[in-house]
């Protein structure tokens, strides 16, 4: 049986797109058996993924897909890690229904939080603690800091966050080569991009020196048992 973790954020922009890429690549390119799922009815990132480590993409959506079919498309060997949409809590209105976080409910899998760290300091500590706390059905489990300035930057930020007892996995630095043109609608799709493979080692690499793998792995849950497929006689 396989296991899974769900990467989101606070908002759209946060580079969970990249984090994810990164992590895909850089966990395949290593030998472990991982791939990739987006939440919602994205039909950009999901080539992406399968770019980054080789296997098939689905899409999982929590608006517009029941729970066994959500169960049925997650299961599967391996790592899976599901790449959330905008914000955790961002769904459709009037209620919110089919935010990343309803995907962590029904597949029980814990969050780690991407965390856009570029232009604060001691306040990500208070965003990272509301996030965690505002609903105890859906556990933010770890942190990815992104954007990260320095490594007086990133001193700072780990001092802020150590009062949350919450595991920092990583910590990505700004680099401007690893800013993705714009997916919106389609404008730049997979194979449209002559320098994705570069483009994927690079954000690997990147990742290589910072990333905590054991406690990555160890935060992963077991996937939901895949419903039985309807019998036809």
């Amino acid at each position: 049986m396989g296991t899974g973790l769900i990467l989101a954020a606070p908002s759209s922009g946060a580079g969970k797109t990249t984090v994810t890429l990164a992590l895909l690549r850089l966990l395949a390119r290593e030998g472990m058996p991982v791939r990739g799922a987006k939440s919602g009815p994205d039909y950009i990132d999901p080539k992406f993924h399968e770019a980054a480590c080789g296997q098939v993409c689905v899409n999982l959506d929590a608006w517009a897909m029941g729970p066994e079919r959500l169960r049925a498309l997650a299961a599967g060997d391996g790592l899976l890690l599901i790449e959330g949409a905008m914000g955790l809590f961002d769904g459709a209105p009037p209620d919110g229904r089919g935010a990343v976080a309803d995907l962590a409910r029904e597949l029980n899998l814990p969050v780690v939080l991407v965390v856009d760290a570029a232009r604060m300091a001691g306040s990500v500590a208070p965003l990272v603690a509301g996030f965690a706390a505002f609903d105890p059905a859906v556990r933010v489990a770890g942190v990815i800091l992104n954007r990260v300035g320095s490594a007086r930057h990133e001193a700072m930020l780990r001092r802020a966050l150590a009062p949350l007892g919450l595991p920092i996995l990583a910590a990505l630095r700004r680099d401007t080569d690893l800013t993705q043109p714009s997916r919106h609608l389609g404008l730049v799709q997979a194979e449209e991009r002559p320098d994705l493979e570069a483009f994927l080692d690079r954000a690997a690499d990147a990742l290589t020196g910072t990333l905590d793998r054991a406690g990555l792995c160890a935060l992963a849950r077991p996937l939901p048992e895949a419903p039985p497929s309807p019998r036809l006689d």
